[in-house]
């Protein structure tokens, strides 16, 4: 994503057109001078010169979701889950959120529109969570008009799903799930819903990349197009060229809040198998690890003495919580759960969310140099709340190792006050940062504290001085630092050759 992050582009969820008021006009009537849709993506070419046969079978399975809400969870001061998620990721970059909505008075009534898909005759919905959240009451608009209240069957914030039940004097229409892994690069697709609350749009574009990674939750495996949707199109169906679904759109990436040919939907696979479970029992209980991870770069594999660049690197592990009882520590890196390879951050993320409070899984390190299994209970829930919820004179001194690149101070009192360490906090603080050195380009800073090196503690400058010293000496073509940055802790790899 780091090459889609430019200036002044923000993200958002386009779960909801607000409108305010009894008889208002939706959202996208008073937007419409400032926000265009992208125009359909040149080359775009219909199997016999039309979409028509497709849309003429799906259209009518995709309905229009209306929920009624509080008028403190609506508008500019919403804080949803996923909503925040997305906010933090793209405010982490220095990028604005944009404020979607303008904030509703107490008094006034206020509905949200959003979109879904029918998966089964009887009347079973899917939509995204975020479209319903906080929603007072739902009703389900059919594609010949026909308006009926639905039921929350369930609905989970991670994966940013829900299911609804509508009663309906007949059998409806349906769409079937499509195979999201079959999905390559430049294969058509079409989005349908109803952005802005305007009516059924279909629009087309193909696939522009797989498994981006928002850092809105464990499950962010985006499929992103060029189909232009946009606020309310948030729970519609992604098609492919069969009619068949392969992805739920849920969010796109504008510096206006309108379609700029950049959106993401989460794709079949992942949410068929989430659905079902919602459908089955309301609600899913993720499973948890406590640990904080980093991908494996070359650099970190190199220092770790680990062949393969893979797995998830441990920064930190939180106290109390599953990780913590099996014995998993910072600087350890995950390559296995169970019978499933760990190869990045995004595999251990998922595996774990995907299993249940309780399970037991035997999990694979690498430490020290080797590879060792410890017994995990998994986690839930409730226990990611919960973990949600001094010598030296201080001088200055130059590193002996000019291939790393810094001058180091001990933690002094003054230094631990100037910088408002907590006592327990053991380590060295980076003085200074030649910048023609490694450590700047590894993104070391002046005020940085270096905690251990090559996964071990250190207390003070010279010690850091020594293990950097004897990395070197061991053949080691870079050197392993774990950082304390703000008070979050993080591995950062310097390459000796650099230098």
């Amino acid at each position: 994503m780091s090459s889609l992050l430019r200036k002044h582009h923000t993200a958002a969820m386009i779960g909801a057109a607000i409108i305010a008021g009894a008889g208002a006009l939706p959202f996208a009537f008073s937007t419409s001078a400032t926000v265009a849709a992208a125009a359909e993506p040149a080359g775009i070419i219909a199997p016999a010169g039309s979409f028509a046969p497709i849309v003429d079978a799906d259209k009518p399975a995709v309905v229009t979701v209306t929920t009624t809400m509080k008028a403190t969870d609506t508008g500019a001061d919403s804080n949803s889950p996923m909503d925040e998620q997305f906010r933090q990721f793209f405010e982490n970059q220095g990028i604005p959120f944009p404020k979607q909505m303008p904030h509703q008075q107490q008094n006034q009534r206020a509905m949200a529109l959003g979109s879904g898909f029918i998966i089964s005759p009887d009347g079973i919905i899917v939509t995204n969570n975020h479209v319903i959240q906080n929603a007072v009451d739902i009703k389900v608009t059919l594609d010949d008009g026909t308006e009926l209240p639905a039921k929350l069957l369930g609905a989970d914030a991670k994966s940013d799903l829900a299911v609804l039940k509508i009663k309906a004097p007949k059998p409806l229409s349906t769409i079937a799930w499509g195979d999201s892994d079959k999905l390559k690069l430049g294969d058509q697709i079409l989005a349908i819903g109803n952005p802005f609350g305007i009516g059924t749009t279909v629009t087309a574009g193909i696939v522009s990349a797989r498994g981006r990674d928002l850092h809105s939750g464990p499950y962010d495996d985006f499929i992103q197009i060029d189909a232009p949707i946009n606020h309310g199109n948030s729970g519609g169906p992604l098609v492919d060229r069969e009619g068949k679904v392969v992805g739920i759109n849920t969010a796109i990436y504008s510096p206006n809040g309108g379609s700029v040919g950049v959106g993401f939907a989460i794709p079949s696979n992942e949410a068929k198998a989430i659905v079902a479970k919602l459908e089955k029992n309301g609600s899913i209980d993720h499973g948890y690890l406590g640990v904080a991870i980093q991908p494996v770069t070359p650099d970190i594999a190199n220092a770790m003495g680990l062949a393969q660049t893979q797995g998830a690197l441990v920064a930190s592990v939180n106290d109390d919580t599953p990780a913590a009882r099996a014995g998993i520590k910072s600087g350890d890196i995950v390559t296995a759960v169970g019978n499933e390879t760990v190869k990045s951050p995004k595999d251990l993320s998922r595996l774990v969310a995907d299993l249940s409070p309780g399970d037991k899984r035997s999990v694979t390190l690498w430490r020290d140099g080797k590879s060792m299994d410890v017994n995990v209970t998994i986690g839930g829930n409730d226990d990611s709340k919960q973990a949600a919820n001094d010598s030296g004179d201080g001088k200055v001194q130059p590193s002996n190792q000019p291939s790393i690149g810094v001058g180091l101070a001990n933690l002094t009192p003054d230094v631990r006050q100037q910088l408002n360490l907590p006592h327990g906090v053991e380590g060295a603080v980076v003085a200074s940062v030649n910048p023609d050195k490694s450590a700047a380009a590894a993104g070391i800073q002046t005020g940085d504290i270096i905690v251990s090196v090559n996964d071990q503690p250190v207390h003070n400058a010279h010690e850091v001085q020594a293990a950097v010293a004897k990395a070197g000496k061991d053949g080691r073509k870079s050197v392993l630092l774990l950082i304390e940055r703000d008070g979050n802790k993080t591995f950062v790899a310097v390459p000796f050759s650099a230098a």
